[in-house]
């Protein structure tokens, strides 16, 4: 397959802001990731020598594959960018490139690049190296197609969440788990049994490979295809969804059934402006807020099921 590389390189007021606008309108076409280029960004401590450079602007770049859809999609994203530029003064300017199979495979691995997270996680690409110090958990990744990297705030903000309120010995189940990023975190923090549910297979085969990447025995954990809680009997001690909000307000009408009395429910992916719906939702429910975090214009919340 043949892929489409749109970059969008803007310049706002709010760069912050805008990143989180232009990776909306992408994943509108229910793309896995994007990938941000930040000049920005300074190196972190640990980085090997071989490191990319910083970019030179800020842009949002994602990937459509080249089928009969491609041509709509590019359309819609311009007629949704001209509608972003009259209404938040976000100046753009858009391009396209068309790249073969192995070189998408490569181009997104230069936006990817070591990173520590919370006190402990430090998620590292397998083809770079990293220094670790005595006390980092280093988390092996390998997104591929399903992307979820732990760059985006939303990700970062549950790994710390995870960090803080997991414990040692909770089942831990993750709602569209991607590249399984979080079940590995969850596990590497002492999770007894970690599940992942997502509705792309090919997400499933990624993080699959994730996990055995980082050396969890396959008897302390299980991946399925499937939607939500969709087919989960049992009852876990945590529950995480790094997913829209919308989304969340669906997952929480099930969520009774499938969290252990006293268990810990963290979601993200919410933008600052919709965390309120969650949050009443979740109080009329009977949960218990223990705590928002916020980062650029993305929150996390983690609540306990007192009800």
């Amino acid at each position: 397959m043949k892929w489409i590389e749109a970059k969008v390189v803007f310049d706002a007021e709010d760069n912050h802001l805008a990143v989180e606008l232009v990776s909306n309108l992408f994943f509108e076409f229910d793309l896995k990731g994007v990938a941000e280029e930040d000049p920005t960004v300074e190196p972190t401590e640990g980085w090997a020598e071989d490191s990319i450079g910083r970019p030179d602007q800020h842009a949002v770049v994602g990937y459509f594959p080249k089928d009969r859809k491609v041509k709509r999609r590019c359309k819609v994203l311009e007629k949704r960018l001209a509608l972003l530029k009259e209404n938040s003064a976000i100046l753009y300017r858009v391009s396209y490139k068309e790249l073969a199979e192995e070189d998408w495979a490569e181009a997104w691995k230069a936006f990817f690049t070591p990173q520590k997270i919370g006190q402990k996680i430090v998620v590292k690409p397998t083809w770079c190296e990293y220094r670790a110090d005595p006390d980092d958990i280093v988390l092996e990744l390998d997104p591929g197609m399903a992307f979820g990297t732990g760059t985006h705030p939303t990700t970062a903000l549950c790994i710390n969440l995870i960090e803080d309120y997991l414990n040692r010995g909770d089942s831990f189940i993750d709602i569209g788990t991607g590249s399984g990023i979080l079940m590995i975190a969850a596990a590497l923090l002492g999770a007894g049994f970690v599940c992942g549910l997502d509705k792309d297979d090919v997400a499933i085969d990624v993080a699959a490979a994730n996990l055995q990447l980082n050396g969890l025995d396959p008897q302390n954990y299980f991946l399925s295809t499937g939607n939500l809680l969709e087919g989960v009997k049992e009852k876990y001690d945590f529950i995480v969804a790094n997913i829209f909000t919308h989304v969340i307000l669906e997952l929480l009408d099930d969520l009774h059934r499938a969290l252990a009395k006293g268990g810990i429910f963290v979601c993200s992916g919410m933008f600052e402006k919709n965390k309120n719906l969650v949050v009443v939702k979740m109080k009329n429910m009977g949960f218990e807020i223990l705590e928002i975090r916020e980062d650029q214009e993305w929150s996390a919340i983690a609540a306990r099921i007192t009800a």
